[in-house]
Parts: C-alpha cells; structure tokens; sequence
C-alpha cells in the first residue's frame, strides 16, 4: 500500500495559560504566563515554590461526577482535551468504522498524586484502607482508555512513556498508524497530572527547576543568558490525526498535513543530553529525510527548549548544524517561557501551538528573553508575538532518558 496523507483535524487543550484552545491560544500570542506560587499544596520547606498549574480547570460537566473520582489529574485533562479536539474535529461518530479508529497518547509520570495519596493511606491506616480504583487511576494508560471509552474508538490503543519526548513519540506513532493503513482516524498527544508534593521535590532534588520564586512570570526564559531551570507544569494536548482523502469526503476543516517524523535516542545519559547534540541532530534530519524535504523549507521551529543552562544551548547548536545558514533565516521559539514544562504532554500542546501558527500566520513568541545566553544566536522570535508567512513547521521534543523527535507538518 502506497503511503496515505495524513491531515489534522481537531485540536483540544488544558493548559496553565488556558483549558481551552481559543483561550491558550490567545494568551499565548499576547505574551501571557502562567507560572504562579503553588496553590494545590503547601510548599513550605520547599527550595521550589512555583510552577504552572492549570487553576481554571473544572471537569464537571464534561466527566461524570462520579467518574472524575475515579480518575487522576492526568487522565482527567487529557479526557477533557480530547473531547474538545474531537468536538472540534466535526467527526460523526454513526458514520465512522470505530475499529479504524483509535487512539495513541503519550504521559511521563501517570497517576502520580494517585500513588502518593494511596501510600499515605497505606502507612497511615493499613491496606484495608488502600482505594480499590487505585491502579486504574495511577495506570500510565488511563488516559488512554478513558478516553477510548467515551469516544468509542475500538482500533489501535496504545500509551508512550518516553518522558518528555512522549506526546511528540505518540503523535509519530499515529501518524504512521495512519500513512501506513493501520488506521483511519487517530486521537493523539500527550496528558501530564505530576504537579504533585513528590513531583516538585523530586525535580527540585536534581537541580533541574527554576528558583525564581519570587518573579514567578519571569521564571521560564528559554534561551536567555539567566535561566536557571525548567519550571514544573501541568496539562494536555491532543489533536485528530485523519487520512486526508477521507476527511476531505466528509467535508472536514483541515488545518495543516503532518509529512514527516523522526526519532532518536542520545545513548548517552539519563537526564543530561548529549553535549554534542547528536541525538536532537539525528531527530531532526530523519524528520527532514521522511519528509522529504530540503532544511531550507522549513519556516519555524517550535524548539524543546526548556530554560535549561545546558539543554538550551545544545538544541540551538544542533539546528545550526543541521541547518547550516538556514538556521540564521529561520524563526524558532520556545512557548515554555509562558507555560512551564509540561513533561509527557508538552509536544502535544506546543503541536497544537504550530498548527495556529500555520493558520493564523503568527508566530508565537519566546518570553523572558531580555538577552539571548552564549551559544543561542538564532531568531528567537523574542517577547512579543510576529506577523508571519508559516507553511512548514518542525515541532522538536527531547526527554530525559535520550529520547527525541521531531515532527514535521506544512500547510495544505
């Protein structure tokens, strides 16, 4: 079978900045943050106080109520993310085949406050108080399923755990699952709940976290030369994957064409990328080779930059290198200066990020960038958002662990 086109149809998102598309999305071209002192628990003796909660969201009247209890954060989000793509995406479930559709989602950590909750009942009551809903709440895959259940999607089923690079793997996955027949229609992205009391002090114990705590919105600064760290996050992202000719037939909004993905692994470290920038270099040019596309066609990069001293610099030296002068032509930002890091979910959300930017031709910018750190010499499109012709886009993703991707997607 010949390889088949594969078009984005809908979009849904539960972000710090907004729960809604419209919303993220407005608030992400204007420049707005939202990153805040921690409200969901006490964070006294903690050296991290900030992050990137998502305070607006309320699930009721979209979950059962009873289903809610049932469900941990991340799963949560990522239901309610994905019903609005799906909403948005305009598909008649009566006149679809669900056995050809399915539903692929990436997470990083799973149900973590689940797990945490359930150990301190364990140790403080016993394990006759030890919730009977706690694996299918703390399960990688519940989002996965949950979602599955409401959309009545039958076909392929799957979840990736590829850290950071999660949704961005998941988003690769559903797309050969439909260029390569496998399926129809894919709902795909990434669900993250691990803004929990373990999860920041976990992050906070390796270094990895800002400590601005006291300038919350000017905490994530990807690129500049006083980042200091990564701030902890929360949310999903989750678009409808179609084959084109069949989103075509049914009259569909078709927003952009995925033509391309590439993965790699650094082989390197478990939480430090490769100095040299192998892995982020060998994503990016088999996105470009499936693509089948020269380096010079892409218009904008939405890096992985996380406002990291190390990370930053070394996804900046990697696009230099494999795109040579074009990196100088090129616009690239970095959205996680106005909503932290996401982890699992963020390839998905800032996916969702590239699409707007291909419709509305506006890119969107890298906050907190007063003045660009050594090594980070390219068009950061910096603080304020730009006016732009946007037919190609590339979407970088790397995760602790070595893993990267890259997709590629352009205009129709």
């Amino acid at each position: 079978m010949a390889d088949r086109r594969v078009v984005i149809t809908g979009l849904g998102t539960v972000t710090p900045i907004g729960v809604n598309v419209p919303t993220f999305w407005d608030n992400l071209i204007c420049g707005r943050c939202g990153i805040r002192p921690i409200a969901n628990f006490d964070t006294t003796g903690y050296d991290v106080r900030i992050g990137g909660e998502c305070v607006d969201f309320d699930p009721v009247g979209v979950i059962d109520k009873r289903q809610i209890k049932r469900m941990d954060a991340h799963a949560r989000f990522g239901v309610v993310a994905g019903l609005e793509a799906f909403n948005h995406s305009g598909i008649d479930r009566d006149k679809i085949d669900p056995t050809r559709a399915g539903i692929i989602l990436g997470t990083g950590m799973g149900g973590l406050l689940e797990m945490e909750q359930q150990l301190d009942r364990l140790r403080n009551k016993g394990p006759g108080k030890v919730s009977a809903f706690t694996v299918p709440k703390l399960m990688a895959n519940a989002g996965t399923g949950h979602l599955s259940i409401r959309l009545g999607f039958k076909g392929i089923c799957t979840t990736v755990a590829t850290a950071c690079a999660s949704a961005g793997n998941a988003l690769a996955d559903a797309f050969n699952a439909i260029r390569h027949g496998y399926a129809d229609i894919m709902a795909s992205g990434g669900t993250e709940g691990a803004f929990t009391p373990l999860g920041l002090a976990a992050f906070a114990a390796m270094k990895a976290l800002s400590r601005r705590n006291d300038d919350p919105p000017a905490a994530s600064r990807p690129f500049d030369k006083d980042r200091d760290g990564f701030v902890l996050a929360e949310g999903a992202g989750i678009l409808i994957l179609e084959e084109m000719q069949s989103a075509k037939a049914r009259g569909a909004d078709i927003y952009c064409e995925i033509i391309g993905a590439g993965a790699s692994s650094d082989a390197s470290d478990m939480v430090h990328p490769d100095p040299k920038g192998g892995g982020a270099i060998l994503a990016m040019k088999n996105a470009l080779a499936d693509a089948r596309i020269n380096p010079d066609e892409i218009d904008y990069i939405n890096a992985h930059a996380t406002s990291t001293p190390l990370g930053d610099a070394i996804e900046s030296n990697a696009v230099k290198f494999v795109f040579g002068r074009h990196a100088y032509k090129l616009a690239i930002s970095s959205t996680k200066g106005a909503t932290g890091h996401l982890l699992g979910a963020t390839g998905g959300m800032e996916m969702i990020a590239c699409v707007k930017a291909i419709r509305h031709g506006i890119l969107p910018p890298t906050i907190n960038l007063d003045e660009p750190g050594p090594d980070c010499d390219l068009d950061y499109v910096p603080n304020y958002a730009r006016d732009a012709r946007v037919r190609t886009i590339m979407n970088n993703a790397f995760g602790f662990g070595g893993h990267n991707v890259s997709i590629i997607a352009r205009a129709v």
